[in-house]
């Protein structure tokens, strides 16, 4: 039951930690996006009071700022995309940690319950067979009694000696089924061991199982995690792509009305040009 809840608890403090990281690398992401995205659209714009759009168009400075806003831009997506690579190899790690815990723990339980059936099985034989010692010895000892009173009498002892010896040999023989007896109940409690020991087995295989379904849960629990991050990946590119479009389009449409510009001042300088033409002649 220690060896479950211990990794019950390390499962779930890696779950929460990666599932807080994961959250923070959103949040940081979706406040760098939208910081751009307002920067590049008050760039985009913003339309100076004082200047026409011929001077803005020729402006170097105006023309810098949107370089840089694209640069930093293209760089958040390298960042994020780091993150995103960081966070799934940090999540793999932390999954082959946990699954390599918890198959050595499972071994080291495993050899243990082992080894220790083997020392209870070898302790049982030896009391057997000192069980089985002992009351050959003693049906010896009641042989041995029978024929000693079928002597003794034969012999015509006197009976004060007889009486004395026999109730010396009773008192050895009751010592010795005493003994007996306590050996039988030790036999017992090496049955109630040995029943202990299947027992012990059976909730080995039950941790065992346990351990293995909590394994499994993990893993699912990471494989969803990383579907998750491979979207919000995905996501990203696609925003990126997006808001590198409307900056094409944004500097299509500039170009556009420089084109017109250009084209006005060309028809005024002539008209202007024939103008002074008429006039003098």
């Amino acid at each position: 039951e220690v060896v479950v809840t211990v990794v019950a608890l390390v499962v779930v403090v890696v779950v929460v930690v990666v599932v807080v990281v994961v959250v923070v690398v959103l949040v940081v992401f979706v406040v760098v996006v939208v910081v751009v995205i307002a920067a590049v659209t008050r760039i985009f714009l913003a339309v100076p009071e004082e200047e026409t759009a011929l001077v803005e168009v020729l402006d170097i400075s105006y023309s810098l700022r949107i370089f840089l806003s694209v640069s930093f831009f293209l760089l958040v997506d390298v960042v994020v995309q780091v993150l995103a690579a960081v966070v799934i190899v940090v999540v793999v790690v932390v999954v082959v940690v946990v699954v390599v815990v918890v198959v050595v723990v499972v071994v080291v339980v495993e050899y243990v319950a082992e080894v220790v059936l083997k020392i209870l099985v070898t302790v049982v034989v030896v009391i057997v067979v000192v069980v089985v010692v002992i009351v050959v010895v003693v049906e010896v000892v009641v042989e041995v009694v029978v024929v000693a009173k079928v002597v003794v009498v034969v012999v015509v002892v006197p009976a004060a000696v007889v009486e004395v010896v026999l109730v010396v040999v009773e008192e050895v023989v009751v010592v010795v089924v005493v003994v007996a007896i306590v050996v039988a109940k030790c036999c017992i409690v090496v049955v109630v061991v040995e029943v202990v020991v299947v027992v012990l087995v059976v909730v080995i295989v039950v941790v065992i199982v346990v351990l293995v379904v909590v394994v499994v849960e993990v893993v699912v629990v990471v494989v969803v995690l990383a579907v998750v991050v491979v979207v919000v990946v995905v996501v990203v590119e696609v925003v990126v792509v997006v808001v590198i479009v409307v900056l094409i389009v944004l500097v299509g449409v500039k170009v556009v009305v420089i084109v017109k510009l250009v084209v006005v001042l060309i028809h005024v300088v002539v008209y202007a040009y024939r103008t002074l033409y008429v006039i003098n002649f």
